[in-house]
């Protein structure tokens, strides 16, 4: 089985200021826009009797990929629960839930958040979902949710002097060269494809996958993706730190925040050539309503830093300086609020439905 990614770290644990916990509402909301449509595909595609048939313990087992450390994964899980049970209300089945992150994240502060009146059995799994996770042919239903955009690891020739595709002076491929660019897209496709064959072989044939990622629109250039005011903003503040001697130049110039955006004609290419799954829906998703009004800059970036803050501790290993650093960038951004509100009110987040085929192997 596949380790842990190499270059992404888990979301922030425990339930302070900085914490995902208290810092993860907005992905709640984006969420929530989908709700309903991942509920229509539950009734027109989630067949609990036949799913249920081959099964001798009665058990619907569900998975949520990515899961952090709560509460939005147990919302959803107990949503997905209950329209499961509204679609067969003359079926019982027992519902076992797996919650799934990389190896560091902190369960403990996950399972203590865990609601005691949840009507399914609740289990850990960690690992990356990179690799198999679970027996062949034991999931029914796999959700993941602002995780598949995570790279397993930074491409190493963006790290590289010597290579074409050297991204110094640049945290992100967005607005970078051409070889930068390519090199991003390469591994998000090495690493769906390695995502899409091990819940393949994981899943039973009938069984669903909801995938909720950030997205963009088809042919857009990556020069031109909402987020590139964040990422711009990211990198001037590490250079300005650097010049100031508070950080290294080398290490801020082989700084890569491992995130890929993709677009749906991407998607259902890496999809279908994969060949395990039909594609019941893929489509963008209008913002959600907090994106619609005027963004408060300060609690955006308290929601970027709560996923990304690991990530930058890891390369720099400097802690004490991590407060500076988001610090810097509120500051910076606070001079384009009208951008801001302009370029993050586009569509923002890719969801898709699929649907494993009985003869997928």
């Amino acid at each position: 089985m596949k380790g842990a990614s190499l270059d992404s770290c888990p979301a922030n644990g425990g339930h302070g200021s900085h914490s995902y916990s208290k810092n993860s509402h907005y992905q709640k909301s984006f969420v929530d826009i989908v709700r309903i449509k991942v509920e229509e595909e539950i009734k027109e595609n989630f067949n609990t009797t036949h799913l249920i048939s081959s099964s001798s313990s009665n058990t619907i087992r569900l998975a949520d990929l990515g899961c952090a450390t709560g509460p939005n994964t147990f919302w959803t899980m107990q949503y997905i629960v209950n329209a499961i049970k509204s679609n067969s209300p003359n079926i019982s089945p027992n519902f076992q839930v797996f919650f799934n992150d990389q190896i560091s994240n902190d369960f403990n502060a996950l399972f203590l958040s865990l609601p005691p009146d949840r009507d399914y059995f609740a289990a850990a799994a960690p690992g990356s979902f990179h690799g198999r996770l679970f027996p062949d042919s034991s999931l029914h239903l796999v959700h993941t949710a602002y995780s598949i955009h995570w790279l397993s690891a930074v491409p190493e020739e963006v790290k590289d002097k010597r290579s074409a595709a050297w991204n110094g002076g640049r945290i992100h491929y967005i607005g970078a060269a051409e070889g930068v660019v390519e090199a991003y897209a390469g591994r998000f496709s090495a690493d769906m494809e390695r995502f899409l064959k091990a819940r393949a072989e994981e899943m039973v044939g009938g069984g669903i996958m909801v995938m909720i990622c950030l997205g963009v629109c088809d042919d857009v250039s990556p020069s031109q993706l909402p987020f590139r005011i964040l990422y711009d903003n990211l990198a001037f503040a590490l250079i300005d730190m650097a010049k100031e001697g508070l950080l290294n130049e080398d290490e801020v110039d082989s700084f890569n925040i491992p995130i890929f955006i993709p677009c749906p004609k991407k998607m259902r290419k890496l999809i279908e050539k994969d060949g395990h799954f039909s594609i019941e829906r893929i489509e963008l998703a209008e913002p959600a309503t907090w994106l619609k009004e005027n963004v408060d800059i300060r609690v955006w970036i308290n929601h970027i830093r709560a996923a990304m803050e690991g990530t930058f501790i890891q390369h720099f290993k400097k802690k004490e300086l991590i407060d500076e650093m988001f610090e810097r960038v509120i500051k910076k951004l606070s001079n384009y609020p009208e951008e801001i509100n302009e370029k993050l009110h586009e569509k923002v987040q890719l969801f898709a439905v699929l649907k494993r085929k009985d003869d997928a192997f």
